[in-house]
């Protein structure tokens, strides 16, 4: 089960805190936040990982606010207390572990400042341990939980300041640890075609949130999917409790995406979960932003998790996000702003999307070939 010290990057293994150290270089302790108003009128997104055996701290901050999309990125060496969760301008702060959290941006040369808080409106869900083999290598050995909540503070991108004012602007983070592919190519024999098929949507409702993730083979069979459905809490200030479930697991869950011609981005999609001998309950979703996980850091060509660029680096940029092609493999990997539809509920949520490669239900059949 989840300990608040398991907000803390101080993981050893994949399991919450306490189990048998890894050597593995892939090894990582990474925070995942985002934000975001109802209209779309602004989103961002952070992101800071540790990685313990490759000595590498990297953080980076997004923001997409009239159709740009602009980043701050930071790298360096990483303390071996992994107790300084701060890398160039980027800081995470843990004031009350599972239930609120601090990203600040200090100064940098894209303009982007940000003292944003995040307070819990649900308890954190652990989500099922997720392990990948390829052959005799494990390369995605991993624990996550996923969180609700709202953002008060300040963010600004030039002269342009945005109040974040509680209810007004929801998001959800994440922390996850254990192992997955970060950092420079290893060597050795050319493993298989590049395939991979994940879906992950936290929704935020005004009665309660839900939150699916699927990851399939290129065939669709399940390699890992679950749902979840979560209560709000009755105030942020209730203590964590370690003991009751943080929320309801589905017996089952399934998803249906229609694909925008020419991208491998949803065009709209639903989402249904089964509890346990309950009615079902179906989400339609309508995509109303993109926002490039780029800006974040992955599949970043140059500002990759866990790459070791120096003792300390900063870097900065800006693109339009109308003028991106959606199908270069860097362009691959989105999270989708959506207005959510639950009966006569309506809410907002993310729907993230990384496909590559073949994907037989989606029509998929090579590498990055968009929907027709």
């Amino acid at each position: 089960m989840l300990h608040p010290l398991d907000d803390l990057p101080i993981h050893q293994t994949s399991e919450p805190l306490a189990h048998v150290a890894t050597g593995d270089r892939n090894a990582y302790d990474r925070y995942f936040f985002n934000g975001y108003t109802a209209d779309g009128s602004v989103f961002f997104a952070a992101a800071l990982g540790v990685y313990p055996n490759r000595q590498v701290i990297d953080a980076s901050f997004s923001v997409v606010r009239d159709g740009v999309q602009t980043s701050v990125h930071a790298s360096g060496r990483l303390d071996p207390g992994r107790l300084r969760t701060q890398v160039g301008p980027i800081e995470v702060q843990v004031p009350e572990p599972m239930r609120r959290l601090r990203v600040v941006v200090g100064p940098n040369e894209a303009g982007v400042l940000a003292d944003v808080t995040f307070a819990a409106r649900t308890e954190a869900v652990e989500e099922p341990r997720f392990t990948v083999r390829r052959g005799t290598r494990i390369v995605m050995d991993y624990t996550r939980l996923t969180q609700f909540g709202t953002w008060r503070g300040q963010l600004s991108i030039g002269d342009d300041v945005v109040a974040l004012d509680g209810l007004d602007v929801l998001g959800t983070r994440d922390r996850s640890w254990g192992i997955r592919s970060v950092g420079e190519r290893e060597g050795g024999a050319p493993g298989p075609a590049p395939q991979f098929f994940w879906l992950w949507a936290p929704l935020n409702l005004g009665s309660r949130c839900l939150h699916v993730d699927f990851q399939e083979d290129a065939t669709g069979r399940r390699a890992h999917a679950n749902g979840e459905v979560v209560p709000l809490l009755a105030s942020t200030d209730a203590p964590v409790d370690l003991v009751a479930p943080a929320a309801e697991r589905a017996a089952d869950v399934a998803h249906h995406i229609t694909w925008r011609a020419g991208t491998r981005r949803a065009e709209a999609a639903s989402i249904t979960l089964q509890p346990h001998g309950r009615d079902s309950v179906v989400a339609e979703l309508e995509p109303i932003l993109d926002f490039q996980m780029l800006g974040i850091g992955y599949l970043h060509p140059g500002w990759g998790h866990g790459s070791w660029r120096g003792e300390s680096a900063v870097g900065v940029e800006s693109w339009r996000l109308d003028e991106l092609d959606p199908l270069a493999l860097q362009h691959l990997h989105v999270q989708q702003l959506c207005r959510v539809r639950v009966g006569d509920e309506v809410g907002t949520g993310v729907l993230e999307q990384l496909v590559i490669g073949p994907h037989e239900p989606s029509g998929f059949t090579g590498l990055a070939d968009g929907a027709g």
